[in-house]
């Protein structure tokens, strides 16, 4: 006998769970032309991908070679300096001799120039951008303290030895530069701490806060070299006069000179490194907040 076939029956059910019952060339015209097209759509993406990604790829490692030149370029620049000071300038101490001057250039190169620099680069550190901002922001205001402290105490070296030895102060423009340097700085870590870490802060003192802290961040970093240069210069033409002592001048380049020479050129080295990282646009934290929202500072941000 010849099975019925009822509608709506096994037979039905059947072919809903067999791919034989609707096959490719049953399917409307227009379903297949969108399928085609979201495929072809797919093989563009996937061959434009390569070329950004390789882009993409090619600016991280840029960037951390260029970093890790400024770290090698900043130890450099203390290495030198505590050499200078320890060796060619006699050591260190804190009784207003000579040997407390020391301390002077070794603070000023180190906190002014190479743990500022260090610490005005570490938002821009790639794999920080995709983690909580909160430490990060910690550690950036942290190396500015460190940095600004060590620069305070280089100062109050060089006023005691001033001081009691009866030298002038605050005469020179390399002491005008440092000064002003140092000044700008405080300034700018405090109204940092104040618009970024306490939680009463508003968002419009934020948005209004955040790019003349940038500038100002860059434009204290060139005060700090043009300051560490000037000392450098003067201090050499200060010690080496080719006197009686038997002191070669300076303008005969004696091994003292050449080193202090090269600390000026390793700070120049250094300062153009984290001046070329903080000016490209390519390698700034992404902001991960969109606009509309408010801003949430220290101690109440979870995953900004």
């Amino acid at each position: 006998m010849r099975q019925q076939v009822q509608p709506g029956g096994a037979s039905s059910a059947s072919c809903s769970s067999t791919s034989e019952c609707f096959s490719l060339s049953h399917r409307p015209a227009a379903e297949c032309g969108s399928e085609t097209s979201a495929a072809s759509e797919k093989h563009e993406v996937r061959a434009n991908n390569p070329p950004a990604d390789l882009s993409r790829m090619t600016s991280i490692i840029v960037f951390y070679l260029l970093y890790l030149l400024s770290l090698c370029l900043g130890l450099a620049c203390v290495v030198c300096v505590c050499v200078w000071s320890g060796h060619w300038r006699g050591g260190f101490a804190w009784d207003g001799s000579a040997l407390e001057f020391n301390w002077h250039p070794v603070l000023m190169v180190t906190g002014l120039v190479v743990v500022y620099g260090v610490g005005a680069v570490v938002y821009r550190i790639p794999l920080t951008w995709g983690q909580n901002k909160l430490p990060w922001k910690l550690l950036h205001a942290a190396l500015m303290l460190i940095a600004l402290i060590l620069s305070i105490v280089g100062l109050c070296a060089v006023f005691d030895y001033h001081n009691i030895n009866k030298i002038s102060n605050v005469y020179s423009l390399h002491s005008w530069i440092g000064i002003t340097a140092t000044a700008v700085f405080a300034m700018q870590w405090v109204c940092g701490a104040a618009g970024f870490l306490l939680p009463c802060s508003p968002v419009t003192l934020r948005k209004v806060l955040k790019p003349v802290h940038v500038w100002l961040g860059g434009i204290i970093l060139l005060l700090s070299i043009a300051a560490c240069i000037s000392g450098i210069n003067e201090k050499l033409f200060f010690a080496l006069k080719g006197n009686a002592t038997g002191t070669q001048p300076y303008s005969s380049l004696p091994p003292e000179a050449v080193l202090g020479n090269t600390l000026g050129v390793l700070i120049v080295a250094f300062g153009l490194v984290v001046l070329k990282i903080l000016s490209n646009h390519e390698w700034q934290r992404p902001d991960s907040r969109p606009e509309g929202l408010a801003y949430t500072p220290l101690l109440q941000e979870e995953n900004e």
